[in-house]
């Protein structure tokens, strides 16, 4: 069944149990390793004997977890998280609209997640051109070298771009960047034109363009990429009909969850 967004449910779920138990494990963000009540209290706008209490039974559930007299989220939500199939949710609802990407460019269509320091490539489909060497789906390729990956890399904390550098830019072939200053400077391109190019970085002979995609709540959940012969690629070409598929899934994504 599902609730139309117009329909007067939020308070009546802030002031339920549950309600107050969803506001109190969103309180935490990303960048929060632990928060104390005070915190929570703060955050949340409940009560500190009503959020000192919800949390005491959410460490005994296993959702939140005593970090002396703080607390952080709990290995049971990671346990329920890993029961959620991430990559099928986001494969159905790229797909159909990969389809008409690939229709509009022909040219082959990639769609990625960050996976570690890696880009993982979740589906692809191809336009049948002869190409070699094709990425293969469940593929993986560096971060800072990719068109997708630049996507992470850009849209992400400073904390991943640390790792990836500290780990090594191994090149893969002779235009693939080996300076961190250079990846810096892309990176703060790809902020600002909200896509990524590459050229011959992976491999010779092909590049890619790439944009992000989001989930509800305007979280970078992919990146979806287009991937041709450096003599065919043109950024403009392919810019267009890449925003309006990520558009498209985005909106797929809230849909889904909205109606599921």
């Amino acid at each position: 069944m599902s609730i139309s967004i117009d329909e007067p449910v939020a308070t009546v779920e802030y002031n339920s149990v549950i309600g107050k138990a969803q506001h109190i494990l969103g309180a935490f963000t990303a960048e929060d390793s632990s928060l104390s009540l005070t915190d929570l209290v703060r955050r949340t706008g409940i009560a500190k004997a009503t959020v000192y209490r919800l949390a005491q039974e959410l460490v005994q559930w296993g959702v939140l977890e005593r970090v002396g007299t703080d607390y952080r989220l709990g290995l049971r939500l990671f346990e329920l998280g890993q029961q959620v199939p991430r990559q099928r949710i986001l494969r159905d609802a790229a797909l159909p609209h990969m389809v008409e990407l690939l229709m509009s460019t022909h040219e082959t269509v990639h769609f990625a997640v960050c996976d570690g320091l890696d880009t993982l490539c979740i589906e692809k489909i191809i336009i049948n051109r002869g190409l070699k060497q094709q990425t293969r789906m469940a593929g993986r390729l560096p971060l800072y070298c990719t068109a997708t990956g630049k996507i992470f890399l850009a849209m992400s904390s400073p904390g991943l771009v640390n790792r990836c550098v500290q780990a090594g830019l191994v090149p893969l072939t002779r235009h693939t960047i080996r300076s961190s200053a250079i990846l810096a400077r892309q990176l703060e391109k790809v902020r600002q034109d909200q896509y990524a190019t590459e050229a011959e970085e992976t491999r010779l002979g092909y590049g890619s363009v790439a944009v992000p995609v989001m989930g509800p709540g305007g979280r970078l959940v992919g990146a979806l990429s287009v991937t041709t012969s450096t003599v065919r690629l043109d950024v403009n070409r392919l810019v267009g009909p890449l925003r309006t598929a990520s558009t498209r899934i985005t909106r797929s994504l809230q849909t889904g969850l909205q109606t599921g």
